[in-house]
């Protein structure tokens, strides 16, 4: 049986959550971002794109090709509530989710198929649940391989889904420009281009050792992609080595407090993370970028592994009590490393659960529920008026969500 792997991703999905939560903001062009001098675009909704409105383009720009358009700050909180049930919905049918990022992902449903249906049934089921329970437009590739799923979803946008059979791959690849080629960037496609290489399919028909001899070894890589070979597995959360959440900040930060309570979110967000994967870390890293981009990082080895978000915010504290101060921050970030998956092995008089697991799961249960901001801290009550979140700057940039989530993942990822 051949694989059957979908690429699903949510469509302009910041801009459709704006414009699912204010009625006002829908059909009008939305572009979310940040501030107006550091800022990128993090969405453009459909109806500012036409505009050449595009994710990671600069606010600056952004708004000078689109003066009119109604700029929204970005509400992690809300993306993520989104973002937890739209993985929630991936999850129910298949274990094998790999997430690119907040609002995509890949789900290979070779052995669902016996319960759920063909692989385009599944799509369409996935697409179904997710406009009904979540009230968001998604888009859907479904191919035999990773590489043709992404393509495929990109062809279908907007709120579409296309199937490429696994006999049609080459067919359907070669019209195609070598842009759409993992791997290439524009100097790579100038390159392709003199050599009257401009569509998939030229390079597809071309000598494999010829391309090496002219590209080096990335070449026959491409003629592979070319003809649809791409054996890469779906890699869930599993995978990862460490899971982490970053901020940075529209203006940098000196104050104590303000940098206490990112340092609280951040490691709560790691917690409900970890045990949604069913990890615990070892490790709690801190992470400090100041106003001059340098970068330190102190880690700590916790003596049991932990998967409570308020012991990560504990170790961060104490963390951030051996960083110079001398000059303000730009970024803060928590990451849990060293990460133990399932049951952690107990002593014969194990412990029965504290009373800290406990909450935590009730907390989660109302999360999945009611969404993460329904119980909260003091310290967090304005969380949503954070500014975007740096995990997904990366993200608008073209870096994976495990990029921030798991950054070190034990099979590379190719987000």
């Amino acid at each position: 049986m051949a694989r059957a792997i979908i690429h699903v991703d949510m469509d302009a999905f910041y801009a459709s959550v704006e414009q699912r939560d204010d009625p006002a903001l829908r059909g009008k062009p939305v572009i979310v971002g940040g501030h107006s001098r550091r800022g990128v675009v993090l969405a453009a909704s459909c109806e500012v794109r036409p505009f050449g409105v595009r994710s990671a383009i600069f606010m600056a720009r952004a708004v000078a090709l689109a003066p009119h358009a109604i700029v929204v700050p970005p509400r992690f909180a809300a993306y993520a509530d989104a973002s937890d049930k739209v993985f929630a919905i991936f999850e129910s049918v298949t274990p094998l989710v790999e997430p690119l990022s907040l609002d995509e992902a890949f789900l290979d449903v070779t052995g669902s198929q016996a319960l759920f249906g063909t692989p385009g049934e599944i799509a369409r089921r996935i697409r179904e649940r997710i406009a009904r329970e979540v009230l968001l437009p998604a888009s859907a590739g479904i191919a035999a391989s990773k590489f043709v799923a992404k393509i495929a979803s990109d062809l279908a946008k907007p709120n579409g889904q296309k199937e490429v059979p696994a006999e049609q791959t080459v067919g359907f690849l070669a019209p195609l420009p070598v842009s759409r080629l993992w791997g290439v960037g524009p100097r790579t496609e100038e390159t392709l281009k003199g050599l009257g290489l401009d569509t998939i399919g030229k390079i597809a028909l071309a000598d494999p050792v010829w391309l090496e001899r002219r590209l080096g070894s990335g070449g026959r890589h491409l003629w592979e992609l070319s003809r649809g070979v791409d054996e890469r597995e779906v890699a869930p959360d599993r995978d990862a080595k460490s899971m982490g959440a970053e901020d940075t900040f529209e203006e940098d930060v000196d104050d104590a407090d303000e940098i206490h309570t990112h340092l609280h979110s951040q490691a709560l967000r790691v917690g409900r993370r970890l045990r949604r994967a069913k990890a615990k870390a070892r490790v709690v890293q801190l992470k400090i970028k100041f106003a001059d981009f340098e970068v330190i990082t102190r880690r700590k080895t916790l003596e049991a592994p932990s998967d409570d978000g308020q012991r990560l915010y504990q170790e961060a504290l104490e963390l951030l009590g051996r960083v110079p101060r001398q000059k303000k921050i730009r970024l803060t970030g928590v990451s849990g490393q060293d990460l133990n998956f399932g049951e952690v092995q107990l002593g014969l008089f194990a412990p029965k659960p504290q009373r800290r697991e406990k909450l935590n799961a009730a907390l989660d249960r109302i999360a999945d529920r009611y969404g993460s901001a329904a119980v909260t801290t003091a310290d967090l009550v304005k969380a949503d008026d954070r500014p975007e979140d740096d995990e997904e700057v990366r993200r608008a940039l073209g870096a994976s969500r495990l990029d921030a989530d798991a950054a070190n993942r034990g099979k590379k990822k190719r987000d």
